[in-house]
């Protein structure tokens, strides 16, 4: 009896959701789809990815589609679809649009694979992660949003710039919402176990840490006309790995909190197991009364976009 791939649905074929199907593919986490409204785009990308194969060396079936029904019995779903931002725009102008575009795409999902965790990359996140929630109707752990990875990528990414050290000697964490109000804490970030603030003075912690939470809008200013997709897609596909494996890694995402932090409700990032059921718990760490009120004041600018969504 042959051994059964886990499958992977990647839903949006552009920058983001074309580098994740590229990730999940190379690392032979599973067979991937790739689909998309727009005719022909996911299939091009699919076959130049299934021509890569031989020269990398995976058997990961790759195809793209533009019919959900070819997504029937995923095991994952990454959801990338939405626009992108511009140069000048926040996430927030993109509440409306993309709330419309992520009602649509989950209810296709749930139709062909309501078995399957999701993992949002759509912006803004934390609200998108809350209308993928409401509109699945599937429990909390298993709707999951693709953020803290990714933040505390960046923010490691800079200590290691700074330090001129390893990536992979290097631990950071970041908290709170998707945005600019993200919560970076250097007293849990460390290098090699040496906590950041024994190697760095404040001055260049506090840079490292606004240059964190303005990380996107950095590469969308220096790129002007798209965003980021590297680093997004590797993020969302480290999460999936994580799940797929059971490898029960505690990572910073954007999960529902209700009692959890004080948060009432809603999707925020925090660290959490993630495993083959999805979030299979939340961490909670004891934050100082300046850490609280910064992690408060972004709970709060993400319940202020959930209720501007027009659900």
């Amino acid at each position: 009896m042959a051994l059964k791939r886990n499958k992977i649905t990647v839903v949006g074929a552009g920058f983001v959701g074309a580098t994740a199907a590229h990730w999940a593919a190379s690392n032979q986490l599973g067979d991937v789809v790739i689909v998309d409204i727009i005719e022909g785009m996911p299939q091009g990308k699919a076959l130049d990815l299934r021509q890569a194969a031989p020269v990398v060396g995976f058997d990961s079936n790759v195809i793209g589609t533009n019919d959900y029904k070819d997504t029937a019995d995923s095991d994952i779903v990454i959801i990338t679809a939405g626009v992108p931002r511009k140069p000048g725009m926040s996430r927030d102008d993109l509440l409306a649009i993309n709330t419309k575009i992520v009602k649509d795409v989950v209810t296709n999902i749930v139709k062909y694979s309501p078995n399957a965790i999701l993992i949002i990359v759509s912006n803004p996140l934390d609200a998108m992660t809350y209308v993928a929630h409401k509109v699945s109707g599937f429990p909390a752990n298993r709707v999951i949003g693709m953020a803290g990875v990714l933040d505390a990528a960046r923010f490691r990414a800079f200590i290691a710039m700074e330090l001129d050290v390893s990536v992979e000697d290097v631990n950071a964490f970041v908290l709170g919402g998707h945005g600019d109000t993200m919560v970076p804490l250097p007293r849990y970030s460390t290098v090699a176990g040496i906590p950041l603030p024994d190697l760095l003075p404040a001055d260049k912690i506090e840079a490292m840490c606004k240059r964190t939470a303005n990380g996107g809008a950095e590469i969308v200013n220096l790129l002007k006309t798209g965003s980021a997709f590297f680093a997004p897609s590797a993020s969302a596909v480290e999460m999936v790995q994580s799940i797929l494996l059971d490898k029960k890694r505690i990572l910073p995402c954007c999960v529902y909190c209700d009692k959890e932090y004080g948060a009432g409700g809603y999707f925020v990032g925090v660290p959490a197991k993630l495993g083959k059921n999805g979030v299979e718990q939340i961490i909670e760490i004891k934050l100082t009364p300046e850490e609280k009120v910064a992690f408060d004041k972004s709970v709060a600018a993400v319940k202020e976009l959930v209720k501007a969504l027009p659900l």
